[in-house]
């Protein structure tokens, strides 16, 4: 969707970005088994797609545990501190609870992820974990208890 890659882009240009990676990682994981349609949210502003929020599928090992990252959250640099990404990220999670979801993962700041429930931790590993940034939020009891290595879909490795 144009409108979404704007926004990706948008966001995440700075002077010190050569290339903007998180375009091409929507459309690589909107063609793969890793995307949920109903887990996709924009926001919008006078029509126009300014806020995107991003859950797609990852697997728990072992035990082929099924589980959600959040990522990439974007909103147009206009927009943003408007409360538009709050929004979107909120849209995305309580989506992903009706629908039956346990447990959510994010790479990301904490101060922001935390206001979502989001809190490190230790007890799932991945190629991103180790540090701060790496947190969990589970939707349901029955996820407080899954441990493992989370398996990104390949999307994901090129990053």
């Amino acid at each position: 969707m144009p409108a979404i890659r704007s926004v990706l882009t948008a966001a995440f240009t700075t002077a010190d970005t050569s290339v903007v990676v998180e375009p091409g990682l929507v459309d690589e994981l909107r063609d793969s088994d890793a995307w949920l349609p109903a887990l996709s949210m924009v926001g919008e502003r006078d029509g126009e797609v300014v806020a995107h929020a991003l859950l797609s599928r990852v697997i728990v090992e072992p035990g082929e545990v099924p589980a959600l990252v959040l990522g990439p959250v974007a909103v147009r640099p206009a927009d943003q501190r408007t409360g538009l990404g709050t929004a979107v990220v909120r849209a995305a999670l309580d989506a992903a609870r009706d629908s039956g979801e346990t447990l959510v993962l994010v790479l990301g700041e904490p101060s922001y992820y935390r206001r979502f429930g989001f809190a490190p931790t230790a007890a799932l590993t991945s190629p991103y974990s180790g540090s701060e940034y790496w947190q969990s939020l589970t939707l349901d009891a029955s996820a407080a208890e899954v441990t493992g290595f989370v398996v990104f879909p390949p999307p994901w490795h090129g990053l």
